[in-house]
């Protein structure tokens, strides 16, 4: 199978997070789990590519107690120790490390884990520390930790992820917020990212919200567009899309959702979109593209009464392109009375 999208690793790390709350509270005496947890340790110990790698995190959880968690732990720990103790001569990759770990920690080992770690070690094992130190109560120790790991090589988003949720935890939302909200929160797309912050932080506006990511991301203010529509804030979404370029594509939908039931935001937004299409942005743009942002802003302008001045505005537009072969005037000379 071609995994070189990364699909497969994110589906089966989706399965492993879901599938792991449902393992631990199933009904298992001793003996059941114990052979559950040795198929598991069996089956991660051949996982070559590796697939299911992130389920070593869970072990803690899988173990489901703190007498089978320390058995683990016990049965890990000299191992570990010599993988990544400061003898670098013993030093190796050992496939339990993190599942070793993890049974520290939910066996309440604190002080085992951050001892294991003391060394240079990568940053997804000193993120138990971290873990380890916020669960004793040294809260402002662990996020000071936290930040010395910060490097080339850290994950920089796991880091302030771990911070975020520590002072959450202690109630401090509002330096949560400052320091870590909106860098750990980032997700896939800008729309994602900002419902992410927006749900974690409710007493916040979306207002505030939306001003602080975009200030937080200079030069990227277009791509807010659908985060602000989304919130209901049409007249920035308006203005953040004729900042800097956003994709035709997206600007188009909103044209076309809006023009009966906002048609004067539907107009803006297909004007949006027309202009960084003659200015020759847009990925893979194919002429139907082209029509369909015109087709949805001139529903919209019907439904506003402005036919005829939106059809000028649009002409008067597209005669200044100037870009490339001229493409959007071709594709809507005949509707606008060009030539090309």
């Amino acid at each position: 199978m071609d995994s070189s999208s990364g699909a497969i690793g994110t589906a089966v790390n989706s399965a492993i997070a879901d599938l792991v709350p449902i393992i631990a509270s199933a009904p298992a005496d001793t003996n059941l789990r114990g052979a559950w947890l040795e198929r598991l340790f069996d089956a991660h110990a051949a996982d070559e590519i590796p697939y299911i790698e992130q389920l070593a995190d869970y072990w803690g959880e899988l173990c489901a107690s703190k007498a089978m968690a320390s058995a683990w732990a016990d049965r890990l720990e000299g191992v570990t120790r010599m993988a990544i103790g400061p003898d670098k001569s013993l030093r190796g990759h050992f496939h339990g490390t993190s599942a070793c770990l993890s049974a520290l920690f939910t066996a309440g080992r604190y002080d085992e884990v951050i001892d294991l770690v003391k060394a240079d070690v990568i940053w997804p094992y000193k993120r138990w520390a971290v873990k380890a130190l916020a669960a004793q109560g040294k809260k402002a120790e662990a996020i000071r930790y936290a930040e010395g790991c910060r490097s080339p090589w850290a994950n920089d988003h796991d880091i302030g992820r771990l911070c975020e949720e520590i002072l959450l935890s202690s109630g401090l939302v509002e330096e949560a917020y400052a320091r870590y909200g909106l860098s750990a929160n980032r997700a896939g797309t800008y729309l994602a990212w900002f419902r992410a912050v927006a749900r974690k932080y409710p007493q916040r506006t979306p207002a505030e919200i939306l001003a602080d990511l975009v200030e937080h991301t200079p030069g990227d203010e277009g791509k807010w567009f659908a985060a602000a529509k989304d919130a209901g804030l049409f007249e920035i979404a308006i203005a953040l899309a004729n900042r800097t370029p956003c994709a035709p594509q997206t600007l188009a939908r909103a044209a076309r959702d809006f023009a009966d039931k906002n048609p004067a935001f539907a107009i803006e937004a297909g004007m949006a979109a027309l202009r960084w299409l003659v200015e020759g942005y847009g990925y893979e743009v194919t002429g139907l593209d082209v029509l369909n942002v015109y087709e949805f802003t001139m529903q919209a302008a019907e439904n506003a009464g402005r036919t005829v001045a939106v059809r000028q505005q649009i002409r008067n537009l597209v005669s200044k392109e100037t870009s490339g072969e001229r493409f959007v005037t071709k594709v809507l000379g005949r509707q606008l009375g060009l030539s090309s």
